[in-house]
């Protein structure tokens, strides 16, 4: 959420960063740039680590892209997905979960683990508590025990604050996780590093920094521009991903940015205004249709903070 990976605390203000932190060095992505992606990320005063132009980007530039550290399918999708990437899958597609064989390749160490285990469990307590971010638990820790990720890969985001009330019920949902590894029989020392401590930290920080992925499909740059505003139900969400590089763009409810997918969970930023040199790039976490009131009240309960852009601040 909403989504780079590092995320908004309770505040009085707009900031989403309070605690000290460690900037670590990051590659980029640039798949769809010659040049390295024209920002730098800081840490500020005010607003913690923000994203920052390093020279003028043009109105619909393409910003960068970036690759998901953990994505899984919406259990409520519409439409197959890919198990990889999220890209639809044809309606009749039975044979395989994935849309190529690049997505099967890249995927099937930790493709291999997750079919050890049987989730109907985990799944239907998950589905009949309304909970998605646990499936991304679940996708990662198949990813550390395969080695395809550390344990620690997503610490640098920054975490929600979580009362003990919230702590409480995920107890359910990490024990189910670990049994059905257990039973599948995966070898103590694979899965020492998942205990009730990591399952909270992690689902903490996916809390507030994963997106909700919705394809806008094909189209011209007008086309994605009306549909990434629009105000879509859920149902729409073929998945849910957690970015490093993108939840490093603080929120502004007039945003000079946006992120949008095309027809997988490579995320793409970009701009929705001309920037100068040195001018941060700001995404909106949520439908800027609404009203004040609105906007407020969901920043607050999603992501921990009293939203005071020129916007809100202005009354609009």
């Amino acid at each position: 959420m909403a989504l780079p990976l590092l995320l908004r605390l309770t505040s009085s203000s707009s900031l989403r960063f309070r605690k000290p932190f460690r900037l670590l060095a990051f590659t980029f992505s640039t798949t769809s740039q010659p040049n390295p992606p024209p920002i730098r990320v800081s840490l500020t005063d005010s607003v913690g680590r923000a994203v920052f132009a390093t020279r003028p980007i043009l109105t619909g530039d393409l910003i960068h892209t970036a690759e998901p550290a953990i994505c899984h399918p919406s259990p409520s999708s519409l439409h197959p997905v890919c198990y990889s990437c999220l890209a639809r899958l044809p309606n009749h597609s039975t044979v395989s979960p994935f849309c190529s064989h690049r997505c099967h390749q890249r995927s099937k160490e930790y493709y291999d683990v997750e079919m050890k285990a049987n989730w109907t469990d985990f799944d239907n307590y998950c589905r009949n508590q309304g909970l998605k971010y646990p499936f991304l638990v679940k996708r990662l820790a198949c990813m550390i025990i395969s080695g395809v990720a550390r344990s620690d890969s997503i610490d640098i985001l920054q975490p929600a604050n979580l009362t003990p009330e919230m702590i409480l019920e995920m107890e359910e949902e990490f024990t189910l996780l670990r049994n059905a590894f257990t039973k599948a029989l995966i070898e103590d020392e694979q899965i020492a590093f998942l205990t009730k401590q990591w399952y909270i930290s992690v689902l903490a920080r996916i809390r507030i920094n994963a997106f909700r992925i919705e394809l806008a499909g094909g189209g011209s740059y007008e086309d994605l521009l009306s549909s990434a505003f629009a105000s879509v139900e859920a149902e729409a969400a073929v998945g849910n991903a957690v970015y490093i590089l993108p939840s490093f763009y603080n929120h502004d409810c007039d945003p000079n940015a946006h992120i949008i997918w095309i027809d997988s969970a490579v995320a793409k930023l970009k701009t929705l205004r001309d920037i100068d040199e040195g001018e941060e790039l700001r995404i909106c976490y949520i439908d800027t249709s609404m009203d004040r009131d609105a906007r407020q009240e969901l920043l607050f309960r999603g992501f921990g903070f009293h939203c005071n852009c020129s916007r809100c601040l202005h009354g609009d």
